[in-house]
């Protein structure tokens, strides 16, 4: 699953968590009904979410997931940076060549570049919250007139 499908995939997730408020836990198998997906790819996103301490589960008989701390408080950076695993865009996987007028500057270039547009994603994901998130899916929600789930 690429980076960007994790992100997405945690950001749905902690939406769907946040929708439920302080209802009974959600399965795993709640929340991949939701995203259409499988319940251990979810499980295995979910528990990246509780090692940054965004989300949490209990065990057994009633247990589930729930957020770990106010959706007004997760934004949709901490999730990104959860599931994260490198760079947004990474630079070559080995040096271009030096013999070579681009390849000797072009790594250089690309690491301001890259980190610039890094910076932009953060600042821009970490303006909105999951219960922004939450407020805009159920404002399209209500403006289409569709019955709730």
């Amino acid at each position: 699953m690429s980076v960007n499908s994790r992100s997405a995939v945690a950001i749905h997730a902690l939406t769907y968590l946040a929708r439920r408020g302080d209802e009974l836990p959600r399965s795993s198998a709640d929340i991949a009904e939701s995203l259409e997906s499988n319940p251990v790819v979810v499980r295995r996103i979910l528990g990246r979410l509780r090692d940054a301490s965004l989300a949490w589960s209990t065990e057994g008989r009633g247990g589930g997931w729930r957020l770990a701390r106010p959706a007004e408080d997760i934004s949709l950076y901490d999730a990104h940076a959860a599931v994260a695993d490198g760079p947004l865009l990474p630079l070559h996987s080995h040096p271009p060549s030096a013999g070579c007028v681009i390849g000797r500057h072009i790594q250089s270039l690309l690491e301001v570049e890259f980190a610039q547009a890094e910076q932009a994603l953060r600042d821009r994901l970490g303006r909105t919250t999951v219960a922004d998130m939450l407020a805009q899916v159920l404002e399209r929600e209500r403006t289409l007139g569709a019955p709730r789930s």
